[in-house]
């Protein structure tokens, strides 16, 4: 994902390259923007339409375009564009409707805090708490999404709303110590503070929440070194942006919404997956109080948490022999941003494959799985979150989110006991939250026609089941959108095939994948609230949608601001059939978090996703073929 040349791409779904973002933002400066006045959201890939994809042969000229979001100050509004950036054309131009809110680029949050720190309203709420002038180099200020509550005076604005802590020495946790009480608003596009609230001061935290290493205390000094050595180098090869592992090939992507993006997922040749992402997050927060209710940000559609992904480092975020790849986004000044090593990727030993011992002869046939894993880690405030795709040998593919950081806290006064929380430190609150993840796979299983089965384990009825002990598997085919917004049942064993009916194995079944699903929680924000109403992907764990180019994003294309029915629920209501057509999956995942003082001063990982199995996509187990464990690693 380096800067190449256009005409030295290889590849359609390749990334856009850091000239490619220039060419489009300067063609959108000649044509629309002389005074630059413009704040560039995203400058993305478009990418080709399956169709096109499915004719072109490596080797034929292709167009390159780029997806534009950009906000115009100057008269508070939005456009959307798409320019070839290789003609320095556009494909198309027009204004957003009023009201649409794109996501808030890290430039806008950064002048919400300069906006908020400088106004007078704010400083008196600091002195009436006791922070001195000298210390305002310590108070940081963290700009939040402001949801949709239907105040009269948000309408038409692009706001954002702003919490403040301070930090107890310079280089210290500012989360330790919440200014609690003070709620600042502020007017984005003409940059100024609508309002300073000040809901009553509460005593500062006494402490320091320190948890790096030199201020905590001796470490350890029983820990081995632990080496991951691969002397012949990787298993894998990367070409460009296509990766081969064993008998898996796909292309890894990159979006500023999104982040990693995994495209053409295929196994031996066969493909499994066009194209697979996290595609939105949601993290409501319990606390009803009037500083906290407005805490429920979407951290991929309103923070575009690709544009936060951190630099991945050798021996920390990754281990053993790793390979990185660079991405690209843009600033709100519209300057390409190289992000290296956004993206890790690597190999792993992951214990028992499968094992066999023959008690009669006292044989032993036993192999060892490795899997492939490609990851990125962006920081959201206080939250940092990584993000696995696996890949294993046995055609299995494996999500997973793991999520680290500090955790979002409010003041209490002295001697109160949290109601919609926990108490970490003295009189530091530890809110009760949330985080939902949607997951978007648009499966391809052995090709695009696939059609949807939920499938559950049930007591064969006594008329077959003579003795009670009977029970089997029923199958229920998912017909239309109307019926597609599934839950979760594990006391069935509920689950959903992927299948497609015009490919059959070796014993005549249709090939399948299907979904394990992994942590789940329902949503405990009321029906009819705000955050039910614009995070509807929360109400079900598993959705499926005909597939459309379009239906992109499960809370729609610019939930910022929104009211709320964009998205899933939207997609639905079209009603369309799900059988023998190109079905898309999106899996809700949901990992509800009672703060423990364990999580505090900084959070161990936290880890939920999903499994994704062959049913029936193979004859036999597909890793028999794998090769016995090395002697030398088998000591007897």
């Amino acid at each position: 994902m380096t800067a190449t040349a256009a005409t030295a791409r290889a590849h359609p779904l390749d990334p856009l390259t850091g000239d490619e973002i220039a060419a489009a933002v300067a063609t959108v400066r000649e044509a629309h923007d002389p005074g630059s006045r413009f704040r560039f959201v995203t400058v993305t890939l478009l990418e080709p339409e399956k169709s096109e994809l499915a004719s072109w042969q490596e080797g034929d000229p292709f167009r390159r375009l780029a997806e534009l979001v950009v906000l115009d100050p100057v008269t508070e509004g939005a456009y959307e564009g798409v320019v070839d950036v290789g003609a320095r054309d556009f494909v198309r131009w027009e204004r957003l409707p009023d009201g649409v809110q794109p996501a808030i680029a890290v430039e806008e949050y950064e002048l919400c805090e300069r906006l908020v720190r400088d106004h007078p309203d704010f400083r008196a709420a600091l002195a009436s708490r006791g922070v001195a002038e000298e210390d305002l180099p310590l108070v940081t200020i963290d700009p939040v999404p402001p949801g949709n509550f239907g105040y009269e005076e948000e309408l038409g604005r692009r706001v954002c709303r702003a919490l403040a802590w301070i930090r107890p020495y310079p280089d210290g946790n500012s989360y330790a110590r919440p200014l609690e009480g003070i709620v600042g608003l502020v007017d984005l596009h003409k940059g100024e503070v609508l309002r300073i609230d000040d809901n009553g001061a509460v005593p500062i935290p006494p402490g320091t929440g320190e948890f790096r290493n030199g201020h905590v205390g001796p470490m350890r000094d029983d820990l081995k070194p632990l080496e991951i050595v691969q002397p012949e180098g990787p298993s894998f090869t990367i070409e460009g942006n296509l990766i081969r592992w064993q008998r898996w090939s796909f292309r890894a992507g990159f979006t500023a919404r999104e982040g990693l993006v995994l495209h053409t997922l295929a196994y031996d040749g066969r493909p499994v997956m066009h194209r697979a992402s996290f595609c939105e997050m949601a993290v409501p927060y319990g606390d009803p109080s009037p500083n906290r209710y407005i805490q429920g940000p979407f951290d991929i559609g309103e923070n575009n948490i690709g544009t936060l992904a951190n630099a991945l480092e050798l021996g920390c975020d990754c281990l053993g022999e790793i390979r990185y790849l660079d991405a690209w986004v843009v600033n709100s000044k519209g300057e390409p941003v190289r992000m290296p090593n956004a993206i890790c990727i690597h190999e792993e030993d992951f214990g028992l494959l499968w094992k066999h011992w023959d008690f009669r002869n006292g044989e032993t046939e036993v192999r060892r799985s490795r899997r492939f894993v490609i990851s990125m880690i962006s920081t959201v405030g206080n939250y940092d979150y990584g993000f696995y795709w696996y890949l294993y040998q046995d055609g299995m593919i494996e999500a997973e989110v793991k999520a680290t950081g500090i955790m979002s806290t409010a003041a209490v006064p002295p001697g109160e006991v949290p109601r919609h929380g926990t108490l970490v430190d003295e009189g530091l609150n530890a809110m009760i939250h949330q985080h939902f993840f949607s997951a978007r796979l648009d499966l391809d299983v052995d090709g695009p026609e696939n059609s949807v089965y939920e499938v559950e384990t049930v007591a064969t009825p006594p008329e077959r089941n003579p003795f009670g002990n009977a029970f089997e598997t029923v199958r229920t085919p998912v017909r239309r959108e109307s019926e597609a917004a599934r839950d979760v049942n594990p006391l069935q064993s509920r689950t959903w095939y992927v299948v497609n009916e015009n490919r059959r194995n070796a014993w005549g079944q249709p090939t399948a994948y299907r979904l394990v699903p992994g942590e789940v929680v329902r949503a405990f924000a009321l029906p009819g609230s705000p955050l039910t109403k614009r995070a509807a992907f929360t109400q079900h764990q598993v959705w499926f949608t005909a597939y459309h180019p379009r239906e992109r994003f499960a809370a729609g294309d610019y939930p910022n601001q929104h009211a709320g029915g964009a998205g899933l629920p939207a997609y639905q209501a079209q009603d369309r059939a799900l059988e023998n057509t190109d079905v898309v999956m999106w899996v809700t995942l949901g990992h509800h978090h009672v703060p423990r003082p364990e999580d505090w001063p900084v959070m161990p990982v936290a880890r939920l996703g999903f499994v994704l199995k062959p049913h029936g996509f193979f004859d036999r187990n597909p890793s028999l073929d794998v090769p016995p464990p090395h002697p030398a690693h088998c000591h007897h």
